[in-house]
Parts: structure tokens; C-alpha cells; sequence
């Protein structure tokens, strides 16, 4: 069975797999279906559902993003100095999205131009901006949001179960969905992660795709800050730790090989709502958030399996290998 083959019935399991967890909710509890629980599970689940669409653009590329949390930490950050100093909401929004956009072209320049592989790139940025955050913030929180924005991250379209983040996620799926898998640029993406020396000699220019990848994951994470800290009513240096778990394993629950190159962003979609119902159905039958993060983990190496085969790894870990030991006989 080819990948695309793979990818194809991965969709209509992912498909199954929602279906199922639905009906698990139901059964474990007589609140799974109700208008208010379904909002709050998707209003809590539209932050990683945003930036997931920016990390699968990374992803494709071969490369990865772990700073994800960190950004949209230091941009709820902004968030709250903007506030609390007597700005309004709008240019707070605009601040977040300033700084989104600069913590993403950080990682881009550091990635693209300066030849850092991205784990260890965004490993170091992860720390750095989650510390600038802390530095700037400290332990305090900010909370005096007007009451429109509180109802952008928790308030639901009138006569619905949809919050109204939904809405800004909806426009970003549907230019992601454009980009990714109908312009010469999407298609550019893809053929990095397939062969970069490949798409080198076509023409590509490598560089600009993978800076232009992290830029959108810094301008998604900038959004998702702003719907969280609406959620959350309040803008803390510490929000959304541990969020880069939930995206990338939803990204590779989706299907997108982490080695780029392929992927569909209709299953990553899916992927975040399976993983979003099975924590609620989790919290709903009394399972602790450290417990759910165990499932987590599980379902992330469990989708590493499935897609890239214990046969792939092995390979995947002697290329490494040989890399580090050609740099050690070098130096």
C-alpha cells in the first residue's frame, strides 16, 4: 500500500474514530451532548486548532515548530501589558499579532538562513520567549478584558453551539486549505519535505518557503492568542504550556508525515476535534488533566508508528547517526 493510499483510509478511520468517541461520550455521560458542553469543548479546542493549521505548513517542509506554546504565551503577554496600560482591545489585538509575526520570523532566519535545525532552534526559542514572558509579567495576571472580547474566546453564535472563535478559525482553514493544496506555493512546501536538493534545482527558493512557513506559524499562534486569553478572561505569562503537545500530535494524528511532504489538512482538522472529545469525555468520566496528558503522549507515538514504521525510524535515527559521526571525524 502506497502513502496516498495510507493517507486516504487514515482519513475514513480518523472519520470512524470521531464517530466513536461521540458515541463513548454519550454513553459516559448525560451531559456529553448538551448545548453548553459541546460549546466548551470546542471553544477550548479552537487555540490548537489554529495554530495546527500553520504547524502542518511547517511540518510538510520536514521541519517543526516546539515554540508554539512559548509564542502564543509571549503574545497573550502582550496582550495584557497592552491592556493594562490603557490601549484598547483592537490594538492590543494588533499587538499580539506584531509580535507573533516577529517571534515566527525569528525562528524563520534562525531556521532558513542561519541552518539551525528547527528542534533544536525552536527548542531554544521556546525557553526564550516563554522567559521574556515571565521576566515582563511575572506571576501576575491581567484580566480587565471588555466584555466583546471575552465573548470572542467563550461567548456562541446566537441559536447555536458554536463559539464565536469558530468564526476566525473557519476564514483561517479555509486560505490555509487554499494555500496548502491549490497554489504553486502550497505545492512548493510539499516538494521540500519530499526532496529538498530536488526542489533546490527545480527553482524553488527553499530559504523563503521555510521562512515564510515559520512567519505563518508565529501570525497563527498570535491568533490563537487572542482567542484564548478571551477564553480564559485573563493574560498570563504561563498560558499555553504544553500547547505544542496537543498541536503536533494532532498534526500527526491527521496524517502529516514527520519526515514532510505529505498530509492533508481536512485530517488534521478531524484530528483536533478526535482529541478534543476524548479529553472531554476524559474530564467528563473524572480522569485527571495529568492523566489525559498521558493519553496524549500515547496517541502521538502510537500515530508515529502507524505512519512512519518501525523500518522508517531505524533509517531515520542511522541518517542522524551518520550525520553526528561524520561531524565528530571532521572536527
Amino acid at each position: 500500500m502506497n502513502r496516498r493510499e495510507l493517507i486516504g483510509k487514515w482519513e475514513l478511520f480518523l472519520f470512524a474514530l470521531l464517530v466513536a468517541v461521540l458515541v463513548a461520550g454519550t454513553l459516559t455521560s448525560e451531559y456529553f451532548l448538551t448545548t453548553s458542553n459541546i460549546s466548551i469543548a470546542l471553544a477550548g479546542a479552537m487555540p490548537t486548532a489554529i495554530v495546527a493549521l500553520a504547524m502542518m505548513a511547517v511540518i510538510v517542509t520536514g521541519e517543526i515548530d516546539i515554540s508554539v506554546g512559548s509564542i502564543v504565551g509571549l503574545c497573550a503577554t502582550a496582550i495584557g501589558l497592552t491592556i493594562e496600560r490603557g490601549a484598547s482591545a483592537e490594538f492590543a489585538v494588533l499587538a499580539s499579532m506584531a509580535v507573533g509575526l516577529l517571534a515566527g520570523a525569528l525562528n524563520g532566519v534562525v531556521v532558513a538562513y542561519g541552518r539551525v535545525p528547527s528542534l533544536v532552534a525552536t527548542l531554544g526559542t521556546l525557553a526564550l520567549f516563554r522567559g521574556v514572558a515571565q521576566i515582563v509579567l511575572e506571576e501576575r495576571g491581567i484580566s480587565n478584558f471588555p466584555q466583546w472580547y471575552q465573548e470572542l474566546g467563550f461567548g456562541t453564535v446566537p441559536y447555536t453551539p458554536f463559539p464565536w472563535s469558530a468564526i476566525p478559525f473557519v476564514v483561517l482553514f479555509l486560505i490555509a486549505l487554499f494555500i496548502l493544496h491549490a497554489t504553486y506555493w502550497g505545492r512548493g512546501l510539499f516538494a521540500l519535505g519530499n526532496n529538498r536538493t530536488a526542489a533546490d534545482y527545480s527553482g524553488i527558493a527553499t530559504r523563503k518557503y521555510i521562512f515564510a512557513a515559520f512567519v505563518a506559524s508565529g501570525l497563527a499562534c498570535s491568533i490563537a492568542a487572542v482567542v484564548l486569553t478571551g477564553y480564559l478572561a485573563s493574560a498570563r505569562s504561563d498560558t499555553a504550556i504544553g500547547l505544542e503537545l496537543n498541536v503536533i500530535t494532532a498534526v500527526v494524528l491527521g496524517g502529516v508525515s514527520v519526515f514532510g511532504g505529505s498530509g492533508k489538512l481536512i485530517a488534521v482538522v478531524t484530528a483536533v476535534f478526535v482529541l478534543a472529545l476524548v479529553q472531554n469525555v476524559l474530564g467528563l468520566a473524572g480522569v485527571t488533566p495529568e492523566r489525559q496528558q498521558v493519553v496524549t503522549g500515547l496517541v502521538l507515538i502510537i500515530s508515529l508508528l502507524a505512519f512512519a514504521g518501525p523500518a522508517k525510524l531505524r533509517g531515520w535515527i542511522a541518517k542522524v547517526t551518520s550525520r553526528t559521526n561524520t561531524h565528530t571525524v571532521a572536527n
